[in-house]
């Protein structure tokens, strides 16, 4: 076994932590027995194998996590791996309201963190999805028939632009709606102005 070196900061963290203390020191614990080194990042323990982050806690307002940096690889055997967002790509989450979902998760936790190393190990990366892999919604397909030089400024903006709006294009459950929102930045794109811009 490795000297778990508690790391002060992360003992400052929990200290002074209103919401989860327990849940917190109880997730130090689980994630200390997988021999990961302690440190302190973006404000929050973050646990790393030969320098490479493997699994970060922190808490919200309805829930503490585990958050697995390539989560995405793990193969979430147990169907508890969350995707907080689907602009996320790698990183995933295991959620928590209290302690004792985490006392009875315990070793299933231990076995993603190890899978999670194991992973680093064989230097696994996420693939990052293109633009052109992003899904473009049919709305949009028949704008660019419709416009033909929608789509060539379309494409001559940058990949991250681009991704802005397929994704902002696609969020809307109705057509009538998605359709309206390309209408309504037909000019920017036109402009050659990204969603923020």
């Amino acid at each position: 076994m490795t000297n778990h070196r508690l790391n002060p900061k992360v003992d400052e963290f929990i200290s002074e932590s209103t919401k989860w203390k327990e849940e917190y020191e109880k997730l130090r614990n689980v994630v200390l027995e997988c021999d990961l080194t302690e440190e302190f990042k973006w404000m929050h323990p973050c646990y790393t194998f030969n320098n490479k982050n493997i699994v970060l806690i922190h808490g919200f307002k309805e829930y503490c996590a585990l958050l697995f940096h390539k989560g995405a690889l793990l193969q979430d055997a147990h169907g508890i791996l969350i995707r907080q967002t689907e602009n996320v790509q790698a990183g995933r989450q295991i959620r928590f309201t209290n302690l004792q979902q985490i006392v009875e998760l315990e070793t299933v936790l231990k076995d993603y963190i190890f899978e999670a190393v194991e992973v680093e190990k064989a230097g696994l990366e996420v693939s990052r999805k293109k633009t052109d892999e992003y899904e473009m919604p049919e709305e949009l397909k028949n704008k660019f028939d419709e416009m033909p030089s929608l789509r060539t400024a379309f494409e001559a903006l940058t990949p991250g632009r681009q991704r802005a709006y397929i994704l902002h294009f696609s969020q809307p459950k109705q057509s009538k709606t998605r359709t309206a929102r390309i209408e309504k930045f037909a000019t920017k794109i036109l402009n050659g102005q990204g969603l923020n811009d």
